[in-house]
């Protein structure tokens, strides 16, 4: 019995000094796939698995949210952290920390390959019906996500899925989508005799330089999450994680300029 509480006293300390840090998820593949689940999947869960694995200091666990909502929960505390962000995404007014992780992605416009149509296709949006994701901010739009909005200037019509929107184009319900670069390889992968009849542009809508937004009062703050994330690049976690889902590492990657299209 002695024995016992000695352990459990020796264990007490080490379980005090963990601190729970709750992180923000709103499913958008390949970052999140359905955080609401019993085993959310994407790039996002697997890197706090990695995070948990290489220290003991802090417990890092998923947070569900929406898309929409993710501001709100936010200012709310309802989470401490959220990754894969950028600071122009709405959070204009919401006072926060950011740490940019150094990690890049992008989106590009796709529409159906038709005879005779080639990237000049992507000069204009003049006259063309476009698929967007819900909540989403888009370089040709000026970063404008209003449903309204985008509905009258530039007839969209707006889903909860890439593989809806791409759907859309084979089916010629929409002219031109944009689509997550990152999320290609799993559509081409999913759907091979489909992806053949797509025609993807050469230019960027937008180009994603991935930041981590921490609330203030955060159990973390920026500069350790930014040594922790060293530590996975270190180890090589990181690289193994980017390279898996296509992501780029900004650090060993020429700088890539956003060229969207002009109404």
């Amino acid at each position: 019995m002695h024995l016992l509480l000695i352990v459990l006293a020796c264990w007490a300390p080490a379980l005090a000094a963990t601190q729970q840090v709750r992180v923000g998820a709103y499913h958008f593949p390949p970052y999140v796939i359905k955080p609401e689940s019993e085993s959310p999947a994407g790039v996002l869960p697997e890197l706090l698995t990695a995070l948990n694995s290489a220290q003991d200091d802090y417990r890092f666990s998923l947070v569900p949210t929406s898309v929409t909502r993710r501001y709100r929960d936010f200012q709310q505390a309802r989470y401490d952290l959220i990754l894969f962000e950028s600071p122009e995404w709405g959070w204009q007014y919401t006072e926060l920390h950011k740490l940019d992780l150094q990690i890049i992605d992008a989106e590009v416009y796709v529409a159906q390959k038709q005879p005779g149509r080639d990237q000049s296709f992507f000069d204009s949006l003049k006259g063309k019906r476009m698929a967007l994701y819900t909540g989403y901010h888009y370089g040709f739009a000026d970063f404008n996500a209003e449903q309204a909005f985008l509905a009258s200037h530039f007839q969209a019509s707006l889903t909860y899925s890439h593989d809806s929107n791409l759907l859309m184009l084979l089916h010629d319900r929409a002219d031109i989508s944009v689509v997550t670069r990152s999320y290609l390889p799993i559509f081409q992968r999913e759907y091979p005799q489909e992806s053949q009849q797509l025609l993807i542009s050469q230019r960027a809508d937008q180009v994603y330089h991935h930041h981590a937004l921490l609330r203030p009062g955060s159990p973390l703050s920026a500069a350790k999450l930014g040594e922790l994330m060293r530590l996975l690049r270190d180890n090589g976690r990181l690289p193994e994680l980017l390279a898996r889902y296509h992501l780029r590492d900004a650090r060993g990657s020429d700088v890539e300029q956003a060229n969207p299209i002009r109404h």
